[in-house]
């Protein structure tokens, strides 16, 4: 697999795609989606979808797929290959989400959390196979919360689609465990040929699963924290587990927020903000705005010469 695209930059994310096999545009098709990677405080998050013609399930079938997570990173890779080997009526693709991407988003101000962002993937991916003239009649989907809204969201933008949303589907249907297999092998690849962009000197490459409750994840996270740099950017630092690191062992900064609220700026610093002086409960001063300007600015003239 050839994740040099990804490689070059991966702060952002990115998406790679196998060719498109021409009977895929001409025979009705079904596509199946999952993914690699949601829980680990480690490496990226990566989507998969696999399609090919509804005819050939059985041809997919006896290709042994199965769920990712129940085979050796040798058979997952072996499988990879001999999907490949089927690209005259398998095709795949993948969006490779960096975990720069996963932890600003679920940061950001407007809330956006890992769920919405898998949605939202999901949903780009079948756009994309859409667009490139894939032949879609089937949707088969590993759940991401309650499935039967997620199966009623997907059946509303994609209308004329029969669309199956399953817990485990990966488990359940052969198009589901390619597409596991796919996003598997995937990040694999990636977390083990990780480039640091950070100047972090040796990098030990032991992180164990990459899980937050493994003792070797967390004993890499603990080593690698700079106390006022924080992560570098293979860490997912939006995850509670770097974040209580973070906090326990790094410098504490303070921020100056442009957009923060008179009031509570002025809270945080300990002093009286402007507007508390026009406040109905002014602590039994004059409450006359034109008194109450004047006292303000006095004072604050007064401050000023304490402090020449």
């Amino acid at each position: 697999m050839d994740l040099s695209t990804f490689e070059k930059d991966n702060s952002v994310s990115c998406r790679l795609a196998s060719q498109i096999p021409d009977v895929c545009r001409t025979e009705d098709c079904c596509l199946g989606i999952d993914e690699a990677g949601r829980g680990p405080v480690l490496g990226p998050m990566v989507y998969g979808i696999c399609f090919c013609p509804v005819s050939k399930k059985e041809e997919l079938k006896d290709l042994k797929v199965a769920d990712s997570k129940t085979l050796t990173e040798a058979e997952r890779e072996n499988l990879f290959q001999k999907l490949d080997e089927a690209r005259s009526y398998v095709g795949w693709a993948l969006e490779i989400l960096s975990p720069n991407t996963i932890s600003t988003s679920m940061l950001q101000r407007t809330k956006y959390n890992l769920n919405a962002l898998s949605h939202d993937t999901a949903i780009g991916l079948v756009q994309y196979s859409l667009e490139s003239g894939v032949q879609l009649k089937e949707i088969y989907v590993d759940t991401v919360g309650p499935a039967e809204k997620y199966e009623e969201k997907l059946s509303q933008l994609f209308p004329g689609i029969k669309v199956t949303v399953r817990p485990k589907a990966d488990s359940l249907f052969p198009i589901v465990s390619a597409a596991s297999i796919c996003a598997k092998v995937a990040r694999d690849c990636v977390v083990k040929g990780w480039k640091f962009a950070e100047d972090m000197g040796e990098v030990d490459t032991d992180y164990g699963s990459g899980y937050p409750n493994d003792p070797k994840t967390k004993a890499w996270l603990l080593k690698h924290l700079d106390p006022v740099f924080g992560y570098p950017q293979f860490v997912r630092f939006s995850w509670s587990t770097a974040q209580t690191l973070m906090d326990s062992k790094a410098v504490t900064v303070h921020w100056y927020d442009e957009e923060e609220d008179g009031e509570k700026a002025a809270q945080r610093q300990n002093n009286r903000s402007m507007l508390s002086y026009f406040s109905a409960s002014g602590g039994g001063i004059d409450q006359n705005p034109t008194h109450q300007t004047h006292r303000f600015f006095t004072e604050r003239r007064l401050r000023s010469l304490d402090t020449l």
